[in-house]
């Protein structure tokens, strides 16, 4: 019985951690059995034998980095997994060709002489583009399986950010031969994500070379052995947790292999944290509130989270009832996080006023077929962000922001206008740019294409960045006045309510006017009321004589 070399197979990408050994000198593996497992920064993966036999001698140890090629362990093949990998043709031992003996290492191949070489095929490595962001955002889905024809343009897979979901396209056309990651990593713009087949390289053929052929010695004919075909790389993933589990026995949680590694530097077992990710798995995130929460217990001596504000206790709403708890959207977390930061951390104070939009609502209506005819629809919305870019260019404080830990105050000579929309995932803000340098015609086709844009989910990170000043229109859906939380870093919004007919006097007599509610929030660190009712005064102004915008 001979030797034979079992080597790390193509893991796809740099070196991985040798985090687990299966197996161990002496022991009779199978076929396809799991050897070692090998961790990466992106994916567990487990190596299984290509031969079956019994293990001779391992060449790793945990801790060790692999690369593709490096030698896991040698094995003595048993009788039928060698029969198993013969072919059927056999190729006779010429006397001029006479082999040289076993080597000293006892390691046996066959010398093949004129064996043509295969031209190999050119794979190309599909990375994720520009999406407008350094951070890392989530994979969602994967839109094409291993195998399927791809053409120019097709979706490969779906990214999400804090704010947008993204479709990433194919670069060229092919077949997709390789997924480099799979749903719930976390990407970069360069990262790898899928290989597609290429065009062949169309190498020459030639035969091999003694010295790269392997010898083997025997008089009678012997069956041309080809290389061993690596069976599939087992990804290392745990779906669900399980109750029965011990409180270190971190194998049932559901999390990346980045996850449990800084969960071990961290010294956490991962079964005691809760995980906020897709189908409930942990994400770094929630591993460093974790250790933030943990700390934060043991200073105060009991359970205090951050702010010095209790916790609101979980309640059994089962017990009551029958109810349908439904997982939220990643937006949906992310805004409640960034609403109960700025609601904390901003002193808020809000003031009310109405427009009187009637003069306004009939110019509407006369210009209902000039929209047509440009194939847009002309709403309040156009009206009332020009008229904010008015009153913010003669009011430049609310369109400031405080820096150096409230050091500074920064003036900004451009002025972009978000607009809050409302989509089935949550609470979007595309931002309008330069939006004093525009007509109001311009400003509706933009807010009509941002506005569909975000219900459809294929706003770009740059379309939700750089406001200066944020607009959320509840009139729509009606009410007569809500306060809106600022968006810092910003330090003001405006909430535009429902418009109704109401009695005005006029001086002399009670006429019907359509009046327009409109409350303004604004940071008491940086405006003041003075600057809060100068705003607020010339901005009513300008929508009851839309004439003044122009002047």
């Amino acid at each position: 019985m001979t030797n034979t070399i079992i080597t790390v197979p193509d893991i796809g990408g740099a070196a991985a951690e040798v985090v687990e050994i299966l197996i161990a000198v002496g022991d009779v593996i199978a076929l396809e059995q799991s050897l070692i497992v090998l961790e990466s920064d992106k994916a567990s993966m487990e190596i299984p034998a290509t031969t079956a036999g019994t293990v001779t001698e391992l060449k790793i140890a945990v801790g060790d980095l692999l690369s593709e090629g490096d030698v896991i362990l040698l094995v003595i093949a048993d009788a039928a997994s060698a029969a198993e990998d013969a072919p059927e043709t056999t190729v006779s031992s010429a006397p001029e060709k006479a082999v040289a003996p076993i080597s000293p290492e006892g390691e046996t191949v066959v010398n093949v002489l004129d064996q043509a070489v295969a031209a190999p095929t050119e794979a190309l490595v599909v990375t994720v583009p520009d999406i407008g962001t350094d951070e890392a955002v989530e994979i969602v889905e994967l839109c094409v399986a291993i195998g399927d024809q791809v053409i120019e343009g097709d979706s490969l897979l779906v990214l999400e950010s804090d704010k947008a979901s993204i479709e990433v396209p194919t670069p060229a056309g092919g077949k997709v031969i390789e997924w480099l990651v799979k749903t719930g990593d976390e990407v970069r713009q360069g990262s790898p994500i899928a290989k597609l087949s290429g065009v062949a390289l169309n190498a020459p053929v030639a035969p091999v070379t003694p010295s790269a052929a392997a010898l083997v010695s025997t008089e009678a004919p012997v069956a041309m052995q080809p290389a061993a075909k690596a069976p599939p790389i087992i990804a290392h993933v745990k779906t669900d947790n399980t109750n029965a589990a011990s409180e270190t026995d971190d194998s049932a949680a559901y999390a990346g292999p980045a996850v449990r590694k800084l969960a071990r530097e961290f010294g956490v077992a991962l079964v005691k944290v809760a995980g906020s990710g897709p189908r409930g798995r942990i994400l770094k995130e929630d591993l460093h509130l974790f250790v933030q929460r943990t700390l934060t217990e043991s200073a105060a001596g009991a359970n205090i989270q951050g702010a010095g504000i209790p916790p609101i206790p979980d309640v059994d709403f089962a017990k009551f009832g029958d109810i349908d708890p439904q997982p939220r959207s990643r937006i949906d977390k992310v805004t409640a996080t960034n609403m109960s930061r700025n609601w904390l951390n901003v002193p808020h104070v809000t003031q009310f006023d109405d427009a009187d939009i009637t003069e306004l609502e009939a110019f509407r209506q006369q210009m209902k077929a000039e929209a047509e005819r440009r194939n847009t629809k002309l709403t309040p919305m156009p009206f009332i962000l020009k008229a904010c870019a008015v009153a913010l260019n003669a009011n430049p404080k609310l369109k400031s922001a405080l820096s150096d830990n409230g050091e500074t105050l920064v003036y900004k000579s451009y002025c972009h206008i978000g607009i809050a929309v409302d989509t089935p995932a949550g609470l979007v803000v595309p931002v309008l740019r330069d939006v004093d340098k525009k007509s109001i015609w311009e400003i509706s086709a933009e807010v009509a294409e941002l506005a569909a844009l975000a219900r459809d989910k294929k706003l770009k990170p740059g379309q939700m960045q750089g406001a200066v000043f944020t607009i959320s229109s509840l009139g729509n859906i009606g009410g007569r006045g809500f306060t809106p939380i600022v968006n810092a870093p910003e330090v003001a919004i405006l909430g535009v309510s429902r418009a109704d007919i109401q009695p005005v006097w006029n001086g002399t007599e009670f006429g019907p006017r359509k009046m327009l509610p409109l409350s303004l929030s604004y940071d008491h660190r940086v405006v003041n009321g003075g600057d809060a009712g100068r705003f607020l005064t010339l901005l009513v102004a300008l929508l009851s004589d839309i004439r003044q915008m122009v002047m």
